[in-house]
């Protein structure tokens, strides 16, 4: 997890800065240094396929929604309702969006989703999914999926839900291969991208939504861990239970 030997781009090693989701406070600044001060709170932008703290995957979902080109007035369904999913819907409500769909079956994902701002919760194992979209389109299905759930019910599910022409964005990283029908999404001409992480601007894009009171993040946090309760508190309850 955290490598003795030299990183082969940054040529650094430990001690460094744990994990790739971290923000500062500023204690001192060296000889001409204008744009910070003591007590400055910072985060990094690892364009180098690193993060920090809630920023950063929330800075994933705007990339994801701002690529997708979706305009205030269409509809947007999101499969998952995890950190990934939950940064969407925060994306889509701070870039406007107003009628914003999620597929979730976890109960405590269902409340986080409608908390941040999801205007319909579906569960796809007692609902249609497909079938519901369509009846709140006019029978067209959504413009565009936000898929991050990775699996493949799921995506079934998106390639139903799409319109004529439609766009699935995965975010999803998938634990095992996807069966994808080619055919189905070329006989109405959908497309598929897939997001992994962000551009340069979507950091400083969601710290202004932050900062206006556009993106109110903090319920994503449930629980506070010490460094020694960093296996057992930390990486096994991200394993082992998934709706926190």
């Amino acid at each position: 997890m955290c490598p003795t030997t030299t990183h082969p781009i940054t040529g650094t090693c430990v001690p460094l800065t744990f994990g790739h989701e971290f923000s500062a406070i500023v204690e001192e600044v060296g000889e001409g240094v204008i744009n910070f001060k003591p007590g400055d709170r910072v985060v990094v932008e690892p364009i180098i396929w690193d993060g920090t703290s809630l920023v950063e995957p929330l800075a994933v979902g705007w990339h994801a929604v701002k690529t997708s080109q979706l305009k205030p007035d269409d509809a947007a369904l999101v499969l998952g309702g995890g950190p990934i999913g939950l940064s969407v819907i925060q994306a889509l409500k701070a870039q406007g969006i107003r009628t914003i769909i999620v597929s979730e079956i976890a109960a405590k994902r269902k409340q986080f989703a409608q908390d941040f701002g999801a205007t319909h919760i579906i569960d796809p194992t007692q609902t249609n999914l497909a079938e519901w979209v369509k009846s709140i389109t006019d029978g067209q299905g959504v413009p565009v999926v936000f898929d991050a759930a990775g699996v493949q019910g799921a995506l079934e599910d998106a390639l139903n839900s799409l319109r004529v022409r439609g766009l699935l964005v995965n975010i999803a990283i998938w634990e095992r291969p996807a069966q994808f029908n080619a055919t189905k999404a070329l006989l109405k001409e959908k497309r598929y991208q897939g997001i992994v992480t962000y551009h340069r601007g979507d950091f400083q894009d969601v710290l202004d939504a932050i900062a206006s009171g556009r993106m109110k993040p903090e319920g994503m946090i449930t629980k506070k861990i010490t460094m020694d309760d960093v296996i057992e508190g930390g990486f096994h309850t991200l394993i082992h239970d998934k709706v926190r």
